[in-house]
This record gives C-alpha cells, structure tokens and sequence, in this order.
C-alpha cells in the first residue's frame, strides 16, 4: 500500500458532524475537478474516483447535507491491472442549483466552476476544504525516498485559493502546470508534516515524522563516519609522508646528526607510525603537546625537501 493511500484512508475515517465541514468538503472535491459533465452542459455532475473509502464518504455527506442518495457507478478497468473505478452521479437539477448557491459558485464555463467567494471563513471550513482536495487530487511520496506532496486540480482558481489557505499557515506552496493540469506542491519535509496536521493526518504524521528522525540520525552518523574517515585518512597520509622523509634523512645526513630536539621525534615516528601527534607527545620526556610535536614534523619535512632540492650536492645542518 502506497503511503498516499495510508494517508488517504486515514482521513476517510474522520467523522464530520457539522453541516459547514461537509459543504466545504463537498465544494473541496467540486473544484478541484475531479468530475466530469454530460457534453459540457451543466445537465449533472459525476465525480470519479478510484479509492472505495473517498466514494463512500462523498456518497454520505451529499446524502447527510443535501437530503439525496446520489447514483453510484461502478467501473472496472479493462487494462492489464483491471482498476475500479467509482463514480458519484448527480442528476438533480435542485440539488446541483442548491450546491452552487451554497457555495457561491458562478457560472460554469468549459467544465470548470469559477467560484465568486471561497465561503471558507471559519478555521475548520478551511481544513475540511484542503482535506478534501488533497483526497480528490492529492498525493505524497514515500517519506524513505523524498519529501514531496502536491494536489492536482483542474481548475486554477482552486490552485490559488488552496495556496492563499496554506500561506495562512505560513507553508511554502510552489505551482506548476501539468498536463493541463494546474499542480501546488510542497517538498520540505517539514512543511508536509504541518499539512498533514492541518487535514487531520495524524497516524500519517507520526510516520512520517519517524522517517524524518531516522534519516536525520543516519545523515548525522554518516556525517561523522566520513569526518572521522577524512581525518583518519588526512593522519594516515601525513605519517607516511613523515616516515618517507626521516628515512631520506637517516639515508643520507643520519638521524644522529640532527638537532636533540628532532632526534627523539624521528624515532618515535618511526616505531610508532599509527599514533596521532597528541599520543607521540605524551611519550616524549618532557612531553610535549600536539602543536610542539607538529612543528618539529615540519622541521623534518623541511629538512628532507631541503635535501631533495640540493640532490647531489653536498649538504649541510
């Protein structure tokens, strides 16, 4: 199961008790376009979906709010995957003019309704209204592979009241066409959980926000492993450069030969070539601290190039 469907089902579950949540859902679902018209006259609506759980919600608010027991069509589809498919007839001319004054909604122009007024004052109107669109037109990815929700809709005054309500909430909507279609979308993970909130989603949320704690700790984990692997790698190369130029200079001038203080750290180096500064330090007497024990490896390494630039001359302490 999709988590778009795990979502989905979760809201079907909400119970809607006030008539003003239902109407919003109903007008959620009107504009978002998902329904078709008989030769593009309004003659009756059909709202097609393919998740049983939305079919049945639709069916009984229209039946709760409006007094009707809409006609519902079943459909499966003939490709490979045999789809089924559900559609919500409304056929009443009363109800359909009763819906349109309810929602102050103009007139109907090329299959789409234009509404003069949102109607959607009250906070929860509000939610019931996005609830609905994303039911009708939306969809979320899979949290484990990338945050991304967006409801598609059909009509682009749906698309700006959609993304006028989540600025309210101070969520990051962006818009783009598709297909003919006119798509709000929100890719912050973030963002998504305060959606999923707002329409009620909480089983949704806590999963998803669970994903979101487990790849933030795996980044963070993966984050160190790679700081502690450059930094062991960067200590690796710098004792082996190290190791290469004490033995150029034991080859040729002799470890003896060089100052008191460089002797003791050659050949500590030397015997012990996994320690860190910090370790070689502690073993010399006095000890010394990271940055002494660096600055006399660079005065080796300064006296091995040295010897390197002077190759076949003679060279002097």
């Amino acid at each position: 199961m999709s988590f778009s469907t795990i979502v989905k089902d979760e809201l079907c579950r909400i119970e809607l008790h006030d008539d003003c949540c239902m109407k919003s859902e109903i007008l959620g679902v009107i504009l978002t376009g998902n329904l078709f018209f008989s030769e593009k006259k309004l003659r009756d609506i059909k709202i097609v979906t393919e998740n049983a759980a939305f079919a049945r919600r639709l069916y009984t608010m229209i039946r709760k709010v409006y007094g009707i027991s809409p006609e519902v069509a079943i459909r499966r589809s003939s490709k490979l995957k045999k789809h089924i498919s559900y559609t919500i007839i409304l056929a009443s001319m009363n109800v359909i003019n009763k819906m349109l004054y309810d929602f102050e909604i103009s007139a109907f122009n090329e299959g789409k309704f234009f509404p003069i007024n949102s109607t959607l004052n009250k906070t929860c109107c509000k939610k019931s209204f996005l609830r609905a669109a994303f039911l009708s037109g939306g969809s979320i990815c899979d949290p484990e592979k990338t945050y991304h929700l967006e409801i598609a809709t059909r009509n682009e005054k749906c698309t700006e009241i959609i993304k006028e309500l989540l600025r309210d909430y101070n969520i990051n909507v962006k818009t783009i066409t598709r297909k003919g279609n006119y798509v709000a979308y929100i890719k912050e993970g973030e963002n998504i959980v305060d959606f999923l909130n707002i329409i009620g989603a909480h089983g949704a949320l806590m999963e998803l926000e669970n994903v979101r704690i487990l790849k933030d700790m795996r980044n963070s984990v993966n984050r160190i492993v790679n700081c502690e692997t450059a930094n062991l790698e960067k200590t690796v190369n710098a004792s082996v450069r190290q190791i290469e130029n004490i033995k150029l200079i034991e080859s040729t001038i002799g470890i003896s030969n060089l100052p008191e203080s460089l002797i003791d750290i050659a050949n500590l180096r030397l015997e012990y070539a996994e320690l860190s500064l910090k370790e070689l330090g502690e073993m010399l007497n006095p000890r010394l601290g990271k940055s002494g024990v660096n600055h006399r490896l660079r005065k080796l390494d300064e006296i091995a190039e040295a010897i390197r630039d002077n190759k076949g001359k003679t060279w002097e302490m």
